[in-house]
């Protein structure tokens, strides 16, 4: 997904050239067929709260990397997964809002699953859980402001 091809980028160049597609259809296949597990659980993510979007979403690009660049292209394209994406391959870091967002949607997420919990052990095991996300979260860097490389605020 992040990687770069044989051609080294040029200077100040933001593109990313990340697509390198398997020899093998059938490597390619498996690819394309795991791509699309794991951008169903990115969307299943986005709805259940112990599940993850953001890594299944960097592995469903990692696998259109490597055998669709029809669908690698369409998540690089979509409006919400398409720069979170870039950020990871340009930089490993997520944006300080997104970090944001993910600490509120957590957290309204594991607590209300915790009030629904009946008992005792299971809303401790979220509470774990949810303990353990956020601190993996927050190791995660954050870059506040894109800048060039001439150090020029775009």
């Amino acid at each position: 997904m992040c990687e770069r091809s044989n051609e080294e980028k040029q200077p100040g160049e933001r593109r990313m050239n990340s697509i390198r597609l398997h020899d093998s259809r059938l490597v390619r296949g498996f690819y394309l067929t795991l791509g699309i597990v794991a951008l169903v659980l990115a969307v299943l993510g986005v709805v259940l709260p112990v599940l993850p979007t953001t890594p299944f979403v960097l592995l469903a690009a990692a696998c259109f990397a490597r055998s669709s660049e029809r669908f690698h292209d369409g998540l690089l394209a979509n409006r919400v997964a398409g720069p979170i994406i870039r950020e990871w391959c340009e930089h490993h870091s997520i944006p300080r809002r997104v970090k944001r967002w993910i600490y509120l949607l957590m957290a309204l997420s594991f607590s209300s699953s915790i009030l629904l919990m009946p008992l005792v052990w299971q809303q401790v095991i979220l509470a774990v859980v949810g303990i353990v996300l956020t601190v993996f979260i927050w190791r995660i860097p954050v870059r506040d402001a894109d800048t060039s490389h001439n150090g020029i605020s775009e």
